[in-house]
């Protein structure tokens, strides 16, 4: 099982958190809002605890659950602290209408949260085409990563199939734009396609299927 950290203390990171503990992963919750971050280590339970905002995560993992806007900001407040960590982003930039991106067509969010990381930090975006019920129901869902390093995926997808969940490799840190599109595909489809939040996006493998 992970040892992870949960930075942010809203929908996602309780979402996240509590599949987490269900799965047996070690879980530290870490939270601008201390008195935030305590109640949700407490509601998580399953040994869970909380950090402090700005001090070296426990985790080997750090799940970066905050607002894309805040996402950078946070990575250089905690600055050499993530040294050596795998940081997942999770977040979706999405513009004021939500039907695009707020990020230029040659990066994202989570390539800028690389930029501002320590150089030993690896960063895998991942999680972010799941709506949060979707995703709480868990089940086998499929979720959708990228990233440079090969072992820190191997590690995130360890830890997403500790979940109940079925890690999909996209590539590099540079399909992380990509993703964060399908982001907006996904608003796109609930709006329209599909008509209801009630979905995921996933892999339908024809393998073997007659030609």
């Amino acid at each position: 099982m992970s040892s992870i950290t949960i930075i942010g203390t809203g929908n996602m990171a309780r979402t996240i958190g509590t599949l987490a503990v269900a799965g047996g992963n070690t879980v530290e919750v870490i939270g601008r809002d201390q008195s935030k971050a305590d109640d949700l280590a407490e509601a998580l339970g399953g040994g869970a605890t909380a950090g402090t905002f700005g001090a070296a995560p426990a985790g080997e993992i750090v799940i970066l659950a905050v607002l894309f806007d805040s996402a950078v900001p946070a990575v250089r407040e905690f600055g050499d602290a993530l040294a050596g960590k795998i940081i997942v982003d999770i977040s979706n930039p999405f513009s004021a209408t939500g039907t695009g991106l707020a990020v230029p067509h040659d990066t994202s969010i989570a390539q800028r949260v690389a930029e501002a990381a320590p150089a030993s930090v690896h960063v895998v975006k991942a999680f972010n085409t799941l709506f949060r019920h979707v995703l709480a129901q868990g089940g086998p869902v499929d979720v959708f990563l990228a990233g440079d390093d090969a072992q820190a995926k191997a590690s995130v997808s360890a830890f997403i199939e500790s979940l109940g969940l079925r890690p999909r490799d996209t590539g590099d840190l540079s399909m992380a734009h990509w993703l964060e599109g399908a982001g907006v595909l996904t608003m796109g489809l609930a709006r329209y396609g599909v008509g209801t939040f009630d979905f995921s996006l996933g892999i339908n493998s024809l393998e073997g299927a007659s030609r």
